[in-house]
């Protein structure tokens, strides 16, 4: 499994990332202000230079109003199982 922010996988999700933001219509500089950071920080994990952990990205996914369940989906990531 490869680890790098440089990963095909990871590249994808950054430009879905991207992509989500625009069809919210949204810029960096509001989703930034949403998530209380600054807006390089939302530059910096649409172009992959830097990784978010899953707690940020369900903010990220919350602050476009989709659902992490959503995102994961349209990565083509299989689902979790649910927990019993």
């Amino acid at each position: 499994m490869e680890k790098s922010i440089y990963s095909a996988e990871y590249q994808r999700l950054c430009a879905l990332l991207r992509e989500l933001r625009r069809e919210a219509g949204l810029t960096q500089v509001q989703v930034a202000a949403a998530l209380d950071v600054p807006q390089s920080f939302v530059s910096k994990y649409e172009s992959g230079e830097r990784r978010l952990d899953v707690i940020e990205l369900r903010h990220v996914a919350q602050v476009l109003g989709v659902p992490l369940r959503t995102v994961l989906e349209r990565l083509g990531l299989p689902e979790p199982p649910t927990a019993h």
